[in-house]
């Protein structure tokens, strides 16, 4: 009876995993795997794969991708850190200022950032005021770098910081007992223990970054294309067919990081701490 009553609870949640998740799969690789007049082909993954254009969108966007992470990384790690160690009422504070963009309209949040980075925006106004010359970012590539690592950066905080923050004081305690300095103590105790958080927080920010095309849009004028827009012009235009090849090939990329993280995270789960 239990059993039942829990299939009718879960009826309206498979009812959307059904029409937003399945069904639109199956869409795209249908439509990968068919020319206009519904014949089964290839050449729709051939041409995803062997076009220069698709290749170079797919080239910049893991390596805005990769940069937004590392970048992120840098970023997060240090300061997860500092909020670890302070009182429970300035974390939490802390934390909400990084949490508080994320609450704001998407759109609101790039046009704020496209007005900073404009040639007469906030940076060149302060750089003219210093007696510096201005900069060009608007409409470039370390704009939209920008306003990727701007978004996805708490996405990268938060993982780090629950997992540095559980970290037993006492292990690094007895590290520094052991006669191990403090760098040495980071590098066999620390970073190993927060390891788990890096990979999720790693994961969270690189593969939304894959497919992301809004911020490439917004930031970057339109001028560059990434992957994500390359797919949205094609299904924009009624090209289904090549947009779904493209789409299918974004797929596989977020599926393989996907599963290459997985398998670092249980790589991490099983190592130990050795001195």
């Amino acid at each position: 009876m239990t059993n039942k009553k829990n299939l009718w609870l879960s009826g309206p949640y498979l009812i959307w995993i059904a029409g937003f998740i399945i069904l639109p799969l199956f869409t795209i690789v249908y439509y990968a795997f068919t020319e206009k007049r519904g014949g089964f082909t290839l050449e729709n993954i051939v041409a995803a794969l062997s076009d220069t254009a698709n290749l170079k969108a797919l080239g910049l966007t893991l390596l805005l991708a990769a940069s937004a992470t590392l970048i992120g990384l840098a970023l997060a790690y240090p300061l997860a850190i500092c909020l670890s160690k302070l009182k429970i009422k300035q974390k939490n504070f802390i934390i909400f200022l990084f949490i508080l963009p994320m609450w704001m309209n998407f759109m609101l949040q790039m046009v704020a950032i496209n007005v900073i980075l404009e040639d007469n925006g906030l940076i060149n106004s302060v750089l003219n005021m210093l007696g510096l010359k201005s900069v060009h970012i608007a409409n470039t590539y370390t704009a939209i770098l920008i306003g990727m690592v701007y978004d996805y950066f708490p996405f990268m905080l938060l993982p780090i910081y629950n997992t540095v923050s559980s970290i037993d004081k006492d292990l690094l305690n007895a590290s520094r007992d052991l006669g191990a300095n403090p760098v040495k103590t980071f590098f066999k105790v620390s970073l190993p223990l927060s390891m788990p958080g890096i990979i999720s927080g790693a994961t969270m920010v690189f593969i939304p970054a894959i497919s992301d095309f809004a911020i490439a849009e917004m930031l970057g004028g339109g001028k560059i294309m990434l992957i994500g827009n390359v797919v949205e012009m094609n299904f924009t235009k009624g090209h289904y067919n090549t947009g779904s090849g493209l789409a299918l090939l974004l797929m596989v990329f977020v599926v393989v990081s996907s599963l290459l993280t997985d398998s670092k995270k249980e790589d991490e789960a099983q190592g130990g701490i050795v001195l």
